[in-house]
């Protein structure tokens, strides 16, 4: 089959796209406080702005990859860019809470759209070539923390020389220049017209949200209240009642014999706890710059780029490299245990504290993890699925991350106000809250370490000179 001559060009949009969608999340970490204070969010309730994104996109991001197999990944990809543009105005336009926690749910639903049908895109562009595959993922790879760097520079920027508005409005002429790329770039995938799980599509986002919901709730009102309890428990029965219906769906959202796939339920296990350490780390480093150092908002997200340039670097010019030498479960493991040790670090935060003693040290320590767990779970996720199923898989590493991420979130705040995190006018009691949320960040990835050393499977790693790495799972 002839290379598609528009393959590098697509590359440019599809990466643009996984830019995009990674610096949704870190472009409004260091606009958070200004939010706080103009939309009326408690501290608590803060992380709303993050989770109503996070949730949608991870609830949803399933039904994203059946829509990218069912109807074209081309269609749904720019159907995606649609419903982020119209987001963005949302939030961008929000003048209290509610709507702002809205317009952010809408900007999920899009990129929930947009990751699975890119991804789809890239694979059928360059899966027939192995060796322009891996330059491609090299640099799809690369494109998200190159996003988070981005969007915390550009967020530091946007909050102190414009307002907060303007970090949802630049994703509005980003995405029509996009959408008026597509036809003219992208491969017209056809689709398979077969049965749409609506039902499993709310199960389990309804299950997710629900769950989220009640973590973020349970410190004020008690874990053994009533509404948490039912809430909980009502969480369980969707996500049970989710995969009851995939049992039974004619077309269900995510068939149960996917899981089949050697080291598919490793590596999506990794990366929800991957998520559950990272990003509160992320959330909470940005609130102590500002509520605790004093930091603006521009200096705050100037704080964060050593972190997110050092990723960068080691995804593009390091991670790939290591994976043919080694394989993805070592370099797993490690990212998780070295991940831990760099929020160990951070969790010795004092409220007297500089960013050169307190942040750079402990913050490129976990830049390092991340780096060297992200591309390698997601390759051991997607390595042996069958093509037929590459969005459904694509759709479930991103979604146990993004999903992996809103609970950790959650649990993390949960455990920050418990230690103090909402009395904001006592700078040692909130630093003991960032502290504890750390420490159970830290947690998280050493669990995260454990389980993936034991549920992957060894690879074995051969290459000949100039040749394409292969790995083939040993028995």
């Amino acid at each position: 089959m002839s290379a598609d001559p528009r393959r590098w060009w697509a590359l440019a949009v599809l990466a643009t796209a996984q830019f995009m969608v990674i610096m949704d999340t870190s472009i409004i970490g260091v606009a958070l406080p200004d939010m706080q204070r103009e939309l009326g969010f408690s501290q608590s309730g803060l992380q709303w702005v993050f989770n109503a994104y996070v949730v949608a996109l991870g609830g949803l991001l399933l039904l994203g990859g059946k829509l990218s197999d069912l109807l074209g990944a081309r269609r749904v990809f720019a159907a995606g860019w649609l419903v982020l543009i119209g987001g963005s105005v949302v939030a961008a336009a929000a003048t209290g809470a509610e709507a702002e926690i809205v317009g952010r749910a809408v900007q999920g639903v899009g990129s929930a759209l947009i990751a699975p049908s890119a991804l789809t895109l890239l694979m059928v562009l360059f899966s027939a070539r192995p060796k322009e595959l891996a330059k491609a993922m090299a640099f799809y790879g690369a494109a998200a923390p190159a996003g988070g760097t981005a969007g915390v520079f550009l967020g530091g920027v946007i909050t102190e020389w414009l307002s907060w508005p303007w970090v949802f409005i630049i994703y509005i002429p980003i995405g029509l220049v996009t959408l008026a790329l597509v036809p003219a770039v992208l491969p017209d995938v056809p689709g398979r017209r077969t049965g749409l799980d609506v039902l499993g599509a709310l199960a389990v986002t309804g299950g997710l949200a629900l769950a989220v919901y009640a973590i973020v709730q349970a410190p004020g009102r008690g874990w053994a209240d009533p509404a948490t309890v039912l809430q909980l428990g009502g969480a369980v029965l969707l996500l049970a009642a989710f995969v009851g219906v995939q049992r039974i769906a004619r077309g269900p959202l995510m068939p149960l014999s996917v899981w089949r796939t050697p080291n598919l339920a490793g590596a999506n296990v990794a990366m929800a706890l991957l998520g559950a350490a990272w990003i509160p780390m992320w959330y909470f480093l940005n609130l102590y710059l500002q509520q605790v150092l004093g930091y603006g908002a521009f200096p705050s997200g100037a704080a964060l780029l050593p972190m997110t340039a050092l990723m960068m670097v080691l995804m593009v010019g390091v991670t790939g490299r290591l994976i043919g030498r080694f394989g993805t479960k070592p370099l797993i493991v490690t990212g998780l245990v070295v991940l831990a040790a760099g929020l160990a670090v951070l969790s010795t935060i004092d409220a007297g504290g500089s960013f050169a003693a307190d942040v750079l040290p402990g913050s490129l320590i976990s830049a390092v993890g991340m780096s060297l767990v992200f591309i390698p779970a997601t390759m051991a996720a997607l390595g042996g699925v069958a093509p037929e199923q590459g969005g459904l898989a694509s759709g479930i590493v991103n979604t146990t991350y993004q999903v992996g991420s809103a609970i950790g979130l959650a649990a993390m705040t949960a455990i920050a106000t418990s230690h103090g995190a909402d009395e904001l006018g006592d700078l040692p009691r909130l630093t003991d809250g960032f502290q504890a949320a750390f420490i159970g960040a830290a947690v998280v990835a050493l669990a995260g370490a454990g389980l993936a050393l034991v549920t992957l499977r060894t690879r074995a790693v051969q290459a000949g000179a100039g040749e394409p790495v292969k790995e083939r799972i040993q028995a």
